[in-house]
């Protein structure tokens, strides 16, 4: 299931665990056929990429990032989080953001892939472009970066429209476009779902549909299966049952790319749903029908650690988002982030970071930036 990310820590501020998540409920929708239960339950998922663009938004707002594209994904008005989850984005952006610019910066001249799972109304294409506009030296007729995201065809029409009229996007990717319907609408004048361009990819995929057995998708004609690629989940897999979670990634580690091709895989997602805070976690999500399907099998670093050898990856490393502040932030920074906003509960700050980590795997060659954070981390294998 594709599904855009889920806000960093958001909302576990009331009674130490209410948060917006995306997932089926343990008992699924009262009431309910199961094909009424699964349309429910794919709804949560597409809505709640609103709520993390105005996380992201907020975050920009007060200082915390530097994102001027993230205003044009947010609907009507945005909205000021609290200190602790405008602090849980920055964490959490920066440190998947130190992990992409490490693959980039590896050998520069060759060419690279990135693949977004669940992206939704995520900016990092407009960012990566906009700090690189000519990367290569040629323009964008042939990038150096070709990036793909996947999603549900709800979002991805919600992604394309600023994108197609707002001029600070539309400059950022490469001409000519094709745009294109997953399906045949009804009416001729609906919004295009699908995006191929040289640079950037909007693919209208549920990745629950992605099976070996099957042909792929016609648009992964698009994806250059010998370049170095990167895959990026944040809080995506993490709703799928565990087999599928795993079925996933491992279609594209095993079945779409050859063992040739370097691979990496950066995943964003909750753990530790066993000690007192994380029940209660548990707790509140499930009576809003929505239950975080991976994350009694990966619920630890160590879990995340053997996840991403089980997929084939050569080694890996990760760290929750509390010691990603702490050792993954210089101190000039962090007082810096520090200066911003008032983060007087820094027990529940603590509490919130600690069950949420970014862990990564990688194969082949060109991983030593990668290798570098894991030795920084408790968790590096």
């Amino acid at each position: 299931m594709a599904a855009p990310q889920i806000p960093n820590l958001n909302s576990l501020r009331n009674a130490h665990g209410a948060g917006r998540g995306r997932g089926r409920g343990q008992g699924g929708f009262s009431g309910l056929s199961s094909e009424e239960d699964e349309t429910a339950h794919d709804r949560i998922v597409q809505q709640t990429d609103q709520d993390a663009s105005v996380s992201r938004l907020s975050a920009v707002e007060v200082g915390y990032l530097d994102d001027p594209f993230a205003k044009y994904f947010v609907s009507g008005e945005g909205q000021r989080r609290f200190p602790i989850i405008n602090r849980g984005t920055y964490v959490r952006s920066k440190a998947i953001d130190n992990l992409v610019n490490k693959f980039l910066s590896h050998d520069p001249s060759q060419k690279k892939q990135i693949i977004s799972l669940g992206a939704g109304s995520d900016t990092r294409f407009f960012r990566l472009m906009s700090a690189h506009p000519r990367a290569n030296g040629i323009g964008y007729d042939r990038p150096n970066l070709i990036y793909h995201e996947i999603d549900f065809p709800e979002n991805t029409i919600h992604k394309l429209l600023p994108s197609a009229k707002e001029s600070d996007l539309c400059r950022h990717i490469a001409t000519p476009w094709y745009w294109s319907h997953s399906t045949k609408p009804t009416d001729p004048n609906a919004p295009a779902d699908a995006l191929h361009a040289g640079n950037y990819n909007v693919h209208p995929i549920d990745v629950r549909t992605l099976d070996p057995s099957r042909a792929p998708p016609r648009s992964f004609e698009y994806i250059e299966k010998d370049l170095p690629t990167l895959i990026i989940s944040e809080c995506c897999l993490c709703y799928l049952a565990p087999a599928a979670s795993d079925t996933v990634a491992l279609y594209f580690t095993q079945h779409l790319f050859p063992s040739t091709t370097a691979l990496g895989l950066i995943l964003y997602e909750p753990i530790k749903p066993n000690d007192p805070f994380g029940k209660v976690m548990v707790s509140n999500l499930a009576a809003r029908g929505i239950v975080l399907q991976t994350l009694r099998k990966y619920g630890s670093l160590e879990a995340q650690a053997a996840r991403m050898k089980a997929y084939g990856f050569d080694g890996s490393g990760g760290a929750d988002v509390n010691e990603l502040w702490h050792k993954g932030v210089d101190e000039k920074e962090k007082e810096r982030v520090a200066g911003l906003e008032m983060v007087d509960e820094v027990e529940e700050w603590e509490l919130l970071a600690g069950h949420y980590c970014v862990v990564w795997g990688w194969r082949g060659e060109g991983w030593n930036g990668w290798k570098e954070m894991a030795t920084q981390f408790s968790a590096g294998s």
